[in-house]
């Protein structure tokens, strides 16, 4: 999980732990098609960003990726592409989701794995569904 990647001008470990929400809508992340197309539109990105998924955890009301990145894109690029390409893929499916133009919130959580592990975040967003469980 901690592994050095490189390119031909650069040695990195850049993990960011990102978590965000919907728009209106909080009960549609519960529809099961709509996880397959975030998760499906995610692996798509992965591939197109050369970005690994350490972690993705679609929760009732949110959303928790975590992404081994290149240094070329910053958080803000990342997330602005994964929420556009995930949002417009659920309204094009799903137009009642997409109310006022947006199906995602502007805001975003984002943190590196500075001073904690990539395990140890891998872990945290894996146990959130025990927590649901717990609460509800």
């Amino acid at each position: 999980m901690n592994t050095y990647k490189s390119t031909r001008h650069a040695k990195f470990l850049i993990n960011y732990h990102f978590i965000w929400i919907p728009k209106y809508c909080k009960d549609f992340l519960k529809d099961p098609e709509v996880k397959k197309i975030v998760e499906d539109t995610i692996k798509e990105l992965s591939k197109a960003y050369k970005f690994d998924i350490l972690a993705l955890e679609i929760m009732p009301d949110h959303i928790h990726l975590f992404i081994s990145s290149l240094p070329r894109y910053s958080p803000s690029q990342l997330i602005n592409v994964i929420k556009g390409a995930t949002g417009r893929k659920i309204g094009q499916r799903f137009p009642q989701y997409k109310q006022k133009g947006s199906v995602w919130t502007r805001a975003y959580f984002v943190a590196t794995a500075g001073n904690v592990s990539s395990e140890t975040i891998k872990k945290y967003i894996e146990a959130q569904w025990e927590k649901v469980e717990e609460d509800g």
